[in-house]
């Protein structure tokens, strides 16, 4: 299922990058909230691969502190991608005439 979800976003960041009209800002978000799903994922299943791997529960305090931290930061930036999603969605919406690039 992580390979998964890796594999998936990557799609979405390398269709994003290949294909020139891809290259307005609802795709920008998008690709960045793609690579923000890899390092969200990333960050708690890894430790959770390992440990099933080596079949030890233990994790140290400080490789939790720094789990939580980054857990925490890439939910934080997961939550502000998404806002600045909507707010592009209601500007293009409902503010047609203004636009972002000169």
């Amino acid at each position: 299922m992580y390979l998964v979800t890796v594999l998936g976003n990557l799609l979405i960041i390398l269709a994003t990058i290949s294909d020139s009209h891809l290259y307005t800002s609802m795709y920008f978000f998008l690709s960045n909230l793609s690579f923000v799903d890899i390092c969200f994922t990333t960050t708690t299943v890894l430790k959770m691969l390992a440990n099933i791997q080596t079949q030890s529960k233990v994790i140290t305090y400080e490789g939790c502190i720094i789990q939580i931290y980054y857990f925490t930061l890439l939910v934080g930036l997961d939550n502000f991608l998404l806002t600045l999603m909507a707010y592009d969605r209601f500007v293009a919406l409902c503010l047609p005439c203004i636009t972002w690039s000169s």
